[in-house]
């Protein structure tokens, strides 16, 4: 996703990329080594086996009617639109580290992805 940007806790990763789904919502994080499945619509997150995951080239494949297993304990759920992007944010868990992710939306307001 071109023009995403990904924060873990207040610093960048060094190493991530973000994919958009053909269902609007949903989105696959590539954090590390870690893929996690975000259903904003939901506001869930789960852990996915990089298994599970192929990459190709610049794209990836992966269904989404596979088994994603148990929801990740997320707290302090977050989105709201802030200019020309829509930012997500919550913890990992009660008291643990923060993800914050701004996808860009469209000049009328809608998401983009």
């Amino acid at each position: 996703m071109p023009f995403a940007i990904v924060r873990y806790n207040d610093d960048a990763p060094k190493s991530w990329n973000l994919y958009y789904s053909g269902k609007r919502g949903v989105l696959l994080l590539r954090l590390w080594k870690r893929y996690l499945l975000i259903d904003r619509n939901q506001q869930l997150v789960f852990d996915i086996d990089p298994e599970k995951v192929k990459e190709k080239g610049e794209d990836i494949e992966f269904s989404l009617e596979a088994d994603a297993g148990e929801p990740a304990d997320i707290s302090d759920w977050r989105e709201r639109d802030v200019g020309m992007l829509r930012r997500l944010r919550f913890r990992f868990g009660q008291k643990g580290n923060y993800l914050d992710i701004q996808t860009p939306l469209k000049a009328n307001g809608d998401p983009l992805y």
